[in-house]
């Protein structure tokens, strides 16, 4: 969304009823949030890539009817629940599901219920006519909150929870989601989504809905799926995240920014013991398409490779599910997908330095994917044998069966390092084809890390 008050999704990955999961199924616990990708170019790139590399999922753009425009943000605008959009129609929605699940890869989609559109009126991309306050035969005027505690009937104080919940964020008509009738709809139209396969939603703007409310309509879904909630944490703020956890985390992105962007990363080593929403509960992130585009996160144009070292980590400790976002550059923050949203990766350029014609493919990039493969080695291991011999260089294992070593200074480090790994020779998962190795003997390997980067090893990469 456009607000930059939401930049960070809790992504709360629990309910008590019977309808959503604590946590992602199976052992391949990697999203990939595929931001702006198209229906057909995502079941493609499964079948290419994110399916034999592990990955366990992959997170979609909006699905539903929105309004008109090149903008990233018009998908977060609908206008119908009719699953057409500018990635692709129901059928090619369909197709990429089932494409994704034929190579172990479950979808989870971008779901927009907290609000439809803020224009005045016009014609939606499927063809649907709205007007203010008026979709069709999806909702009418009675259907949206009144915000009548200002003229702007916009959220100006983020400290009053009445103006969070009910008033307009950026303009965007605000559904009644505590009246019968809209949580009835909502709930008939995640239903839809689950009906063509989907795996998880990603409530979008869930910090401006209340817990209870959402509570109710997840209840009323069919069948069980991992819920991933928007709810961005905020000092002095009225509402926070905890309130959500009956239903499905932004600190750890803001720990993992000025860490990395601030030189001491050595401050990471408790991230899982801070009093904060436990692991289990949260979904994290180093960016996501809101993040990118606000000055001084972390993002693919962050300097000295700290956005691929930030994201080593958040792959290597043991703290969260972990989303990887795959997008595309920009000069303007509002621009949206290039090609229509045909994503592909040029196989010829390699992947360390981008994609292919704006799209960054940050998913194929060496040292993203030989941490998922890493993360899926080491499974539930603790955190073990951390080493930080200063503030930019950090160093540990999970359990015996891996070790991570991250340097962002700007020289290089040399030291002999402590593992709880089993002796034997081991190739560097973050290099092309094996390209450096160690060996582990008596606990102990050797080893050189050229500034700005990164050392990875696990058992199941011995030779």
């Amino acid at each position: 969304m456009t607000n930059s008050r939401r930049h960070n999704s809790i992504n709360l990955a629990d309910n008590t009823t019977a309808h959503s999961r604590r946590s992602l199924p199976g052992d391949k616990a990697v999203i990939i949030q595929m931001f702006g990708w198209s229906w057909d170019s995502v079941a493609a790139e499964c079948k290419a890539f994110i399916g034999p590399a592990g990955y366990g999922f992959v997170q979609v753009s909006p699905a539903t009817e929105h309004i008109i425009g090149e903008q990233w943000w018009t998908d977060y605008q609908p206008v119908s629940y009719e699953i057409s959009s500018k990635r692709g129609n129901r059928e090619q929605f369909a197709n990429m599901v089932n494409a994704c699940h034929s190579v172990g890869v479950g979808v989870i989609a971008d779901a927009v219920i907290n609000h439809m559109s803020a224009m005045a009126g016009g014609i939606g991309l499927a063809g649907s006519e709205f007007s203010r306050y008026q979709y069709g035969a999806i909702y009418q005027p009675q259907d949206f909150h009144d915000c009548l505690r200002h003229g702007d009937n916009e959220i100006n104080d983020y400290s009053d929870r009445f103006e969070v919940q009910n008033c307009m964020l950026g303009g965007l008509a605000d559904i009644k989601t505590e009246a019968e009738y809209p949580r009835k709809r909502l709930a008939e139209y995640l239903e839809d989504l689950l009906s063509l396969g989907v795996d998880g939603l990603r409530i979008d703007a869930a910090k401006h809905i209340p817990a209870a409310d959402l509570k109710n309509i997840l209840s009323r879904l069919s069948r069980q799926v991992y819920i991933t909630q928007e709810v961005i944490y905020g000092a002095g703020e009225a509402v926070q995240p905890e309130e959500y956890l009956g239903n499905g985390q932004f600190r750890y992105l803001y720990a993992l920014r000025d860490a990395f962007l601030g030189g001491n990363i050595a401050q990471l080593a408790d991230i899982n013991n801070r009093g904060w929403i436990d692991g289990l509960h949260a979904n994290v992130f180093v960016a996501n398409h809101d993040t990118e585009r606000i000055f001084g996160d972390l993002s693919y144009s962050s300097p000295a490779n700290t956005f691929t070292l930030a994201t080593v980590f958040s792959l290597a400790y043991p703290y969260g599910a972990p989303t990887v976002v795959s997008s595309y550059s920009f000069d303007n923050k509002d621009s949206g997908a290039p090609n229509q949203g045909d994503g592909y990766c040029d196989v010829a350029k390699g992947y360390t330095n981008g994609g292919s014609g704006g799209w960054l493919c940050q998913h194929r990039w060496t040292a993203i994917a030989g941490m998922v493969a890493f993360r899926k080695a080491v499974g539930s291991e603790e955190l073990s044998n951390w080493q930080s011999p200063e503030s930019s260089k950090i160093a540990f294992g999970r359990g015996s069966k891996g070790f991570v070593v991250i340097n962002n200074a700007d020289s290089e480090w040399s030291s002999s390092f402590e593992t709880s790994l089993p002796d034997g020779n081991y190739c560097n998962m973050l290099s092309e084809a094996c390209a450096t190795s160690v060996t582990v003997s008596g606990g102990k390997f050797w080893t050189t890390v050229s500034g700005r980067s990164a050392f990875a090893i696990h058992t199941e990469g011995r030779f």
